[in-house]
């Protein structure tokens, strides 16, 4: 019962409630009781109790009498409830200012900080005391106020990111045009090919950036269709083999005799295991080896991209598909991408209600990645 209450802000009004109205009577009955012998008496004083009987004369005195001792008792008791009924009233307001102010004050601290926080001042939150619902509500209140510090953070670091990265390529393409004109840099092919090249990197971060945006805002349509997963990571093998070989890494598949359907978007599935075997081979040296695979797990289908590069610390993992997040900060972009492809994988996967993660044993260890898609039937269409 006890636990019921702490628990309830209903119940401890209600609780409340009947404290006051108890405490307002009780003080009334001890009020009333201390008050009226004193208010009688007042009212008494002076009276010939005889006379006012109507010793020795006729019942009509006596009626007269009787009459008088009544009124004179009303007044009294009217007196002695009157005392008593105003020191109730005090108690009782005293009693409901203090039980409101329990409600109340937590509800006008959550106001004042509400205010706080529309005023930019993210890092406000208000103190959690007991378990009810205002002390749900007060915690629910600080997941809030820390999700808009983190999104306004995040949001700092992305005009940040952008910002370098934006720089980067416009700096490079900058200098080779301030050096041709100076005549500091031959007019050759070779020059002209560098500021194509950096051209093709800032348009590509542009084209990231853009389909960033559409899948974190869910601009995008999935087109849903009944799927083989081994022919998508076949087209992603044959689409890619060729920068394999080129870069002499081997590019290996897993599949299962079975077919195993699914019910997802083709182009953006296939668009998440390029993105996967990219990363793969970017971070694995010549002489290494990326295998993907597929399996069926319950009512999942199980995707891994598995390289034997670099590997990633395990203090990374949980930040890999963060955008623009990079485990080597001193990698040029040149070589390790725009740091958006896995981001958007993520929001991919998680669209057809799928889990993505990273596993590595380490530095030099290879790393893993792993997608999970539900089978057909497993998912309904979405827009």
């Amino acid at each position: 019962m006890v636990d019921y209450f702490q628990h309830h802000l209903g119940a401890k009004l209600l609780l409340s409630y009947l404290i006051i109205i108890a405490v307002g009577i009780l003080v009334l009955v001890m009020a009333s009781q201390s008050l009226l012998p004193a208010s009688f008496n007042r009212h008494m004083a002076g009276v010939d109790m005889a006379g006012m009987m109507g010793g020795g004369q006729g019942p009509g005195a006596r009626g007269q009498g009787m009459g008088q001792l009544y009124a004179d008792f009303r007044a009294s008791f009217n007196e002695a409830l009157l005392y008593a009924a105003l020191a109730a009233t005090l108690f009782a307001a005293a009693l409901a200012i203090f039980f409101s102010r329990t409600v109340i004050a937590p509800v006008r601290g959550m106001s004042l900080a509400t205010q706080r926080i529309a005023d930019g001042r993210y890092d406000e939150r208000v103190a959690v005391s007991g378990s009810d619902e205002l002390a749900q509500l007060a915690a629910r209140f600080n997941q809030m106020a820390e999700k808009l510090e983190q999104v306004e953070s995040m949001r700092r670091r992305l005009i940040g990111d952008v910002s370098h990265e934006l720089r980067t390529p416009l700096t490079a393409i900058k200098g080779s045009a301030e050096g041709l004109m100076d005549g500091v840099l031959p007019a050759t092919d070779e020059t002209y090919q560098q500021i194509h090249a950096e051209a093709e990197r800032l348009s590509r971060l542009v084209d990231d950036l853009q389909e960033l945006s559409r899948v974190e805002a869910h601009a995008y349509e999935l087109d849903l269709r009944d799927l083989d997963a081994s022919a998508l990571i076949k087209t992603v093998i044959k689409r890619l083999q060729y920068q394999f070989d080129e870069k002499r890494v081997t590019l290996t598949s897993s599949l299962t005799p079975n077919p195993i359907l699914l019910h997802a978007d083709e182009d953006r599935i296939v668009q998440v295991l390029t993105n996967l075997t990219g990363n793969a081979l970017q971070y694995t040296p010549a002489g290494g080896q990326v295998s993907i695979s597929v399996e069926a797990a319950g009512s999942e289908a199980r995707f891994s991209v598995k390289d034997t590069g670099l590997g990633i610390p395990t203090e990374h993992l949980s930040h890999i598909f963060d955008r623009f997040y990079r485990v080597d900060k001193s990698r040029s972009r040149a070589r390790g991408g725009s740091g958006i492809g896995l981001t958007i994988a993520r929001h991919l996967v998680e669209a057809h209600g799928g889990k993505i993660w990273a596993e590595s044993e380490g530095e030099g260890k290879g790393s893993t990645f792993v997608f999970t898609l539900p089978l057909k039937g497993g998912i309904e269409s979405r827009r």
